[in-house]
């Protein structure tokens, strides 16, 4: 284990951190299971999880307005049977970072089971992390996407899973939800891969004809070269076929788009204010995208962070491929998060999926934003 997060016997959240961290009083009624380490060092059952979890005191706000609606549409919503107009949720969600308007889409869910969210941690842990949130053992994960403008540049942050793939019926409603926003993808002049997993780039596989032809796809140089080789995935623990699957749409993707992408090697500026910048872990090139403007901050996460990794940032994602190089980097993320009060918008948090991240005693906890549409 890394001494910069896990020292035995102590918390996630060490004494100093807590002393430049916004402060919290539960609110919750009765005693908090705040799952301390044994004498082993390692978590009780429940692991930070507690009922009633996301109540306790309100974060200070910062600059930037997270309700904020920006001049894209969102006047069309989320119903997956209905097309346009006639959908009776909403599937975006816009924020303003200063100058820089952002738009959190959703692709929809992908039936996965639970437990591969956390393949590290006992079955009575996770169970009692799923119970509390109500979840079952098998469930829908959200799936976001990012659109962003700045300087006269239209960026799309990942792509999700895209349509071909019928084992995930509730996802690939990328396309359709833009141009209800008035999106369509011609009007993309780029796109941000967070990293190359099929839900993150299934969604541009057969439509390169409808992309403009001076279209750049930034990506890690080596995330780019990792899915390029043999792609070892070997220290992941994915469901069976998983591995496969990932490595074939990889190839594709690549095969279709190698002459459009833009690799970087620790981080790139694609727009003003719009910096993409390499953290690895999940995969050796994940990279998360900041954006900042006007004093405004604001983080799309990429899978830096599941839902459980707030309450419990040590346990390991099965689609991990350095489980303990994620931790260091979610922790790492979480702290700064926690400190500095900006927005974040991970990938698999249900939408809106935009929030906080702040401090109870010594665990990290999500804080959704308020939607007020």
């Amino acid at each position: 284990m890394n001494p910069d997060y896990e020292r035995l016997g102590e918390p996630w959240v060490t004494r100093d951190d807590i002393k430049r961290f916004r402060q919290f009083d539960s609110k919750c009624p009765g005693p908090l299971d705040l799952g301390h380490r044994d004498h082993h060092g390692t978590r009780g059952p429940g692991c930070g999880h507690q009922r009633g979890h996301g109540y306790g005191g309100q974060q200070k706000e910062t600059n930037m307005s997270v309700q904020r609606e920006t001049n894209m549409s969102l006047d069309t919503t989320s119903h997956p049977d209905r097309p346009g107009p006639a959908e009776l949720i909403r599937s975006g969600y816009a924020l303003r970072v200063g100058e820089i308007d952002a738009l959190v889409v959703s692709d929809g869910t992908m039936s996965i089971p639970a437990a591969t969210l956390a393949v590290n941690a006992a079955p009575a842990e996770l169970g009692a992390w799923l119970d509390g949130m109500f979840l079952p053992a098998r469930f829908g994960w959200p799936l976001n996407v990012g659109v962003v403008r700045s300087g006269g540049r239209t960026v799309l942050i990942d792509a999700g899973i895209g349509a071909e793939f019928p084992e995930f019926a509730g996802a690939g409603q990328l396309t359709r939800r833009l141009e209800a926003a008035g999106l369509g993808l011609e009007s993309l002049t780029d796109v941000v891969l967070t990293h190359m997993h099929m839900d993150h780039i299934g969604g541009l596989l057969g439509v390169s004809g409808r992309l403009r032809p001076d279209l750049r796809i930034h990506v890690s140089t080596v995330e780019a070269e990792f899915w390029a080789g043999k792609a070892d995935l070997s220290r992941a623990t994915m469901p069976p076929g998983v591995p496969d699957a990932l490595r074939a749409v990889a190839k594709r993707f690549l095969d279709e788009y190698h002459g459009r992408l833009q690799p970087f090697e620790k981080e790139h500026e694609v727009a003003p204010g719009v910096l993409i910048r390499r953290t690895g872990g999940h995969t050796p090139g994940h990279s998360v995208v900041r954006l900042e403007s006007g004093g405004d901050r604001l983080m799309f996460g990429g899978d830096s962070v599941f839902p459980p990794g707030f309450d419990c940032p040590h346990w390991h994602n099965g689609f991990d491929q350095e489980p303990e190089e994620t931790v260091r980097v979610r922790v790492g993320l979480l702290r700064e998060l926690a400190a500095t009060g900006q927005p974040l918008v991970p990938t698999h948090v249900s939408f809106p999926a935009a929030g906080r991240v702040a401090v109870t005693r010594d665990v990290f906890r999500w804080v959704p934003a308020y939607w007020n549409h």
